[in-house]
């Protein structure tokens, strides 16, 4: 746990970041010899896929899992009859392992402090998205990696799809004539457990510490991530300005049903989402041009392209995993693929939604709870994404009677 994240707070793993990494600090810890040695902080929900992914790699003489960083201590089950050490206490882990890589899945207001931790002792890190709950942790992150001369790669997993690279060339090259702007959609839905998980779920800010976990910055941060991406807008200087529009219906402090566009120095991006779909589909980011449209449905690799004069293409195309890259890094020289750079931009609209209005309540008649299930959904929600995606407009401007007047940040 943090100094800002108590037992009874976020309650989470031990950090001691109110030390900084400075130039002057040990050097990074040499990746040579495989497998190397990593910790994961953070095993528990989504960190189970990290646990899984780090045993894959291990099978494959890359990683060795020495260590497992949590509150209460995993079981035999879930570690699969394997014997690592365990600890309360990332610092202290770090330090007995002498672990080269830490996998950071914890809740999202722990994520600089930890990183830190692990930065100043030289270990390199995959951090998971969203890297930070605001501008200001993200740059205290990246800036103390920086210093600390550590490999740092966000966990933003879409973006190790070969598809990325395949939609910037075919833009490059002008298969879509001129492109006219980026929309992406998502159309998931969550239940009232999904809620009820963790004491930051859903929240807007914990004890005074911002959380900021909208279905933008945390579920459906990759259609977000993913389409400033295949903008080639990484960077937090090509964010010009950002417009919001954040709703929620379902009882708690954070949005679950929004919109926003970005604005870059290359065009317009409009993403819809929402966690209360009437039928939830496979997200995706669509690419308009003059002669044609790419759409990208980012957690399948499957990308679809529509051009004049000719047929559709559709090409599932390969992904890199991110862990595996770092270990690429580390050992061969090879880039990065989601350094911490490459996520300013995201940040950007994280902060704009840290600092918009409160997420208003959608009216009861706009939802309803499907028959069967625990959850609430949107009436007509689910076309109202797909419009924004297809036409770039919010949800004002395609007339949901319950939309709100635009929030314009350019901060």
């Amino acid at each position: 746990m943090t100094p800002a994240a108590r037992p009874g707070r976020t309650g989470q793993v031990k950090g001691d970041a109110e030390r900084r990494p400075s130039a002057g600090g040990p050097a990074p810890r040499r990746a040579t010899a495989l497998p190397l040695p990593v910790v994961l902080a953070g095993a528990r929900g989504h960190g189970r896929r990290h646990l899984e992914n780090i045993r894959r790699l291990q099978g494959e003489g890359l990683l060795r899992l020495v260590g497992v960083c949590e509150l209460t201590p995993l079981g035999a089950a879930e570690l699969d009859g394997q014997h690592v050490q365990q600890s309360a206490d990332l610092g202290a882990l770090l330090d007995s392992t002498g672990a080269v890589i830490a996998v950071i899945c914890t809740p999202i207001p722990t994520h600089t402090d930890l990183a830190l931790t692990a930065a100043r002792r030289g270990v390199h890190l995959l951090l998971e998205k969203p890297p930070a709950p605001s501008y200001a942790e993200f740059r205290r992150m990246a800036d103390g990696v920086a210093a600390a001369g550590v490999a740092c790669q966000i966990g933003f997993q879409s973006l190790g799809s070969h598809a990325v690279p395949a939609v910037r060339e075919l833009i490059a090259r002008g298969a879509l004539g001129r492109v006219t702007g980026i929309g992406a959609a998502g159309a998931w839905a969550r239940d009232e457990a999904y809620y009820r998980r963790a004491p930051w779920a859903g929240r807007r800010r914990l004890d005074g510490a911002d959380v900021v976990d909208g279905v933008l910055t945390n579920p459906l941060a990759h259609a977000v991530a993913t389409a400033l991406a295949l903008d080639g807008s990484t960077r937090a200087e090509d964010v010009t300005g950002i417009v919001t529009e954040l709703l929620r219906a379902n009882d708690i402090e954070s949005d679950d049903t929004s919109c926003v566009r970005v604005t870059t120095t290359e065009r317009a991006i409009t993403v819809a989402a929402t966690l209360c779909a009437e039928n939830p589909g496979e997200p995706y980011v669509v690419v308009h041009g003059t002669e044609g449209r790419i759409t990208f449905w980012y957690k399948q690799d499957r990308l679809l392209v529509q051009r004049s004069g000719h047929g559709p293409e559709e090409t599932v195309y390969g992904r890199t995993d991110l862990l595996e890259n770092l270990v690429a890094h580390l050992r061969d020289g090879v880039e990065l693929l989601v350094p911490p750079a490459a996520t300013g931009a995201f940040m950007k609209v994280v902060e704009a939604v840290r600092r918009a209005p409160e997420p208003v309540a959608l009216p009861p008649d706009a939802w309803s709870v499907p028959p069967g299930e625990n959850r609430r959904a949107v009436r007509g929600i689910d076309a109202l994404v797909a419009s924004a995606a297809d036409t770039l407009a919010l949800y004002s401007e395609l007339g949901a009677p319950w939309a709100l007047p635009k929030e314009v940040s350019t901060g």
